[in-house]
Order: structure tokens, then sequence, then C-alpha cells
């Protein structure tokens, strides 16, 4: 091969990301036509539904998060503007799935990933780059591998109805991350940056974005402590990177869509004064064998309690709500408040934001516990149970065995199903049917 022929098919590597994005979008203007009286059809629909999803967030409900406060001995914080990029070469680049709709959860990779290192002795973060998807090389003595010090995130990119792809209120994400890292001695960083990031990294492996409405790109930010020493300590060096998976359905359900719990008093997820409320590998390592034995009993998730009155927690990996006849007679949504037991996730907080700006049914954060569950399927005043949370959206609850009895929760029987509006509604503006200010853009 020739210097000009190998300069040239350097040039083509570089930018096949921008080839790959004219030809999609070439393809997709093909079909424009079909694509605008579908949303058209779809719009007609959801003119009969009761409620009105609007493209505006009330204030008085949602609130920005606070910016994150940095360590005076930090050091520099990295820039999106210093991100350079090693694109895969054709032998590294990976088979895409061939069926969008048969995706598992996790198991499939991209091309690339994004890596920032920290190190305090070089005067703390360095320059982000994307780089083809590696494995990682660290010491054998790295905190990560002995005293957990690291922390992950769950986002998702949409490919929208309009071809365009969308992420979800990513700055509710980076804030939680940061007080993760500042719980666990790990570096804080500025997430508008890191977001910047990671949206050049989508733009490079767009085409792993799913092209469907079922499916979508889970990506996972996470930070870890590499410093090569013994000793629970602050990390003096740290990597933050990001990987991506294009995902179907988290959850194996049953053939009515809902998913089974176990709800067994013996076992703790998360206890006051403790991490409960992070996003920590160390609070999923110990659920995992909990996971087994329901699995064993043939339930699909865990439903985790607490204290003497067996309050209701979390879901597997979600938040957990409870739509219910309250003793005035009142249709009410409720969710455990934020006591430091619960992760405060980005999709519950969206609902509770949502619900409280429709303002058909109350809206309440309160304990729930079990006894008050038994309690209100006995009256017939439970309606529904669902969890909530990035992977599944949202996910319907229909059975429950609690202390050797199996208690069948009638959320699949509703007429007008408060979970399906809540999914629909937010799917409406993950996926673009619906233009709201919590979904971001990537040019």
């Amino acid at each position: 091969m020739t210097t000009k022929m190998a300069i040239n098919a350097k040039d083509i590597f570089r930018n096949q990301h921008r080839m790959i994005k004219f030809i999609a979008q070439s393809i997709r203007l093909c079909s424009n036509q079909s694509l605008k009286a579908a949303q058209a059809a779809q719009q007609l629909q959801k003119s009969s539904v009761d409620f009105e999803i609007t493209a505006s967030v009330n204030t008085q409900y949602t609130h920005a998060p606070e910016p994150v406060k940095h360590d005076k001995d930090l050091g520099h914080l990295f820039k999106a503007s210093q991100l350079t990029v090693r694109l895969a070469t054709p032998q590294q680049l990976q088979p895409k799935p061939d069926n969008d709709e048969e995706l598992g959860f996790g198991r499939l990779f991209t091309d690339h990933m994004l890596k920032i290192y920290y190190h305090k002795s070089l005067g703390g973060w360095q320059k982000p780059e994307i780089t083809p998807l590696e494995n990682l090389v660290m010491h054998p003595a790295a905190k990560v591998l002995h005293y957990a010090v690291e922390l992950f995130e769950g986002m998702k990119a949409y490919r929208g109805v309009d071809g365009k792809i969308r992420i979800f209120r990513p700055d509710m994400n980076m804030a939680r991350m940061n007080l993760a890292a500042q719980r666990s001695g790990l570096p804080t960083f500025e997430g508008k940056e890191f977001v910047q990031c990671l949206s050049r990294l989508l733009t490079i492996d767009s085409e792993w974005v799913p092209h469907t409405d079922t499916a979508s790109l889970y990506i996972r930010p996470t930070l870890i402590g590499i410093d090569p020493t013994l000793g629970v300590a602050s990390s003096d060096s740290a990597l933050l990177y990001a990987i991506l998976s294009p995902v179907g359905s988290y959850f194996k359900t049953g053939s009515s869509g809902a998913v089974s719990l176990l709800a067994d008093p013996a076992y703790t997820r998360a206890w006051p004064g403790g991490v409960g409320n992070r996003k920590m590998g160390s609070n999923y390592a110990p659920t995992i064998n909990v996971q087994k034995e329901a699995a064993a009993r043939g339930l699909q998730q865990v439903l985790w309690l607490y204290g003497e009155d067996h309050q209701l927690t979390e879901v597997g990996t979600m938040n957990i709500f409870m739509f219910y006849v309250n003793d005035q007679g009142e249709q009410e949504l409720i969710t455990p408040p934020l006591s430091g037991l619960i992760l405060p996730g980005i999709t519950r907080d969206s609902i509770l934001n949502m619900t409280r700006q429709w303002g058909k049914f109350k809206v309440r954060e309160a304990n729930i516990t079990m006894p008050m569950v038994c309690e209100l399927l006995n009256q017939g005043r439970l309606l529904e149970l669902f969890g909530a949370g990035t992977a599944c959206v949202v996910s319907p609850v229909n059975r429950i065995n609690y202390l050797g009895q199996d208690l069948y929760v009638p959320t699949m029987e509703q007429e007008k199903p408060v979970h399906e509006l809540i999914r629909e509604t937010l799917t409406d503006i993950q996926y673009g049917r619906v233009d709201h200010p919590w979904s971001m853009v990537i040019d």
C-alpha cells in the first residue's frame, strides 16, 4: 500500500461514523411521509386520553440539582474541549445485533468507550479520551478490588420517532453520581462537561442505538478508585469511564407482563446512616443471593423490607409506588420518602413531578408497610403496585409472597391503569413523541 492510500484509508476510518450517520439519515428521509402519518394517528389516539401530556415542566414541582461542591485540594477539572478520539479499526468493530426486538440486558457492548483518569500527583483530572472498547489494566492492590471503592450510574439513549437520539435528564444522574463520589472518597467532577463527552461518544456509536421504541442504548458511567495501595483511605487515583450497551427488556415477566415478588423480612437492603441512597456496587452484591432464592420459588424479584413494621423500600433495583383509595375515599399515589434507605431515582422524581402537575389524584411521599398492603387488599382498596427505574421505566406487580402467603395485587385488572399512563407519558418524552425539556437531543 502506498503512503497516499494509507492516509486516505486512515481518513475513511476516522470519519466512518459521519458516513454511517449520513446514510442512515438518507434512508429515514425516504420513509418520512409514513412517519408523519404514524405520528398524526398517534396524536389522534392520544386526544381521547383523560390526561394532557404537556411540553412544559411546572417549577413548583421540579427543581434543578444543586451544583457540586468540590474539595479544595481536588486539583484541576477536565473539560470536554480537551477530549481526544481514537476510533476503532475495522478489525475491532463488533457486529451489531440482527434483531433489536430480541435484545437482552447488558450482554452486548458498542465499539468505543470514554475514559478519564484522575491523579492527584499529576494535578487532578487528566484529559478525557474516547478509545476502542478495551479491557482495563490496574494494579492488583487497586482499592476498587479490595474495598469496593466504586460507584456507577444508569442512563439511556433513545432513538426518537424523528430519528434523533435523546438522553433523559442527564443533569440528575450527574448530581447523584457526584454525591456518591463524595460519600466514597472519590474525586468529583463537572457533570456538564462529562455529559458533553458522553454526547460525543454517543455520536460516534450512534448506529448502536436501536431503531425501535421498544429498545434503547444503556449508558453505564462508572467511577473507581485505582490507587495501587492497601489501606482504607480516600483515592488519590481514580478512573471515570463509560461504556454503552444496546438493551431490551430488563425483566423476564410472566405472561401477564407483571412481576412477582418475594418479601422476606429476614433480609434488609439498607439501613439508616448507610448508603442505600447512593448507587454503589456494594449495595448490589449482597442482594444477588436473595434474588436467587426468589427465583427458586418461582418469583421474579425481591421486595426489600425494613424495620419491625416491615416498610417497603425498593423492589429489585427499582423504587416502589402504590396507587390506592385512601381513608377519605380519594385515589392516591404514594411512594416511600427519601429517608436515606432508598435511591433517589430519576424516574421516581419524574413520576412525582408529572403526576403532581396532572392534579388528577393525590400524590404523597410516605412510608408503606406490609400490614398496610394486606389491609388495603382485604378491603379492596389497593388498585396498583409497580416499580419504577431507568432500566424498566415502569414494572407492574401482580403477586407478593409474604410470610409464606401469596398476596395477589389487581394491578393488571384496572380498566385505565395509572402505571400504564405513566409509562406512556415517560416514553413519549424519551422517544421524542412529545417535545419536552427533560429530553436532551444529541447533536
